[in-house]
């Protein structure tokens, strides 16, 4: 068995996703979603997703993290700087917990578990919840996106 954490980096709201399966068999599997004030300034924004994200993997104790790539859209540059910084404290948190890390497009994401890369977030979000078995919408889509990578790890990244 192995356990996979997915996680979708954002500043206002970071998605967390943690497979346990075999194969391509989930057993069990949870998430949820790091939200931090757009009043805080940067730095401790930074620094709370870093150590709740440290704290999640010292006590999950995940095998792998799939992270999703950082990607740039011309229209919102500073958005895509931002993007990078949340990423880059993830990876530190990673790193220190000793932890192999893959990242992964969105756009391949998508295309593993729809079958279309560009296919919308509610068609990504249908997806997951096929995959686990769960007729109610999820909470977010941030959730939905970190949960989608960890089924991606689950699918190419056994030990």
């Amino acid at each position: 068995m192995v356990k996979i954490i997915g996680i979708d980096p954002g500043l206002a709201e970071t998605g967390i996703g943690i497979i346990r399966g075999a194969g391509l068999k989930v057993n069990d599997y949870s998430f949820g979603v790091i939200n931090t004030d757009k009043a805080t300034p940067l730095p401790e924004r930074l620094d709370s997703i870093f150590a709740q994200i440290l704290s999640i993997l010292k006590d999950e104790k995940p095998d792998i993290m799939i992270v999703e790539d950082i990607f740039f859209m011309q229209k919102y540059p500073k958005a895509g700087i931002i993007l990078g910084k949340v990423t880059g404290v993830i990876l530190l948190a990673a790193n220190q917990a000793g932890l192999n890390v893959k990242e992964i497009p969105v756009r391949e994401a998508k295309q593993v578990l729809t079958g279309n890369g560009n296919a919308s977030k509610l068609q990504l979000e249908e997806a997951v919840r096929y995959f686990l078995n769960i007729s109610t919408p999820l909470n977010s889509y941030h959730v939905s996106d970190a949960t989608a990578l960890a089924l991606i790890g689950l699918f190419r990244y056994q030990k």
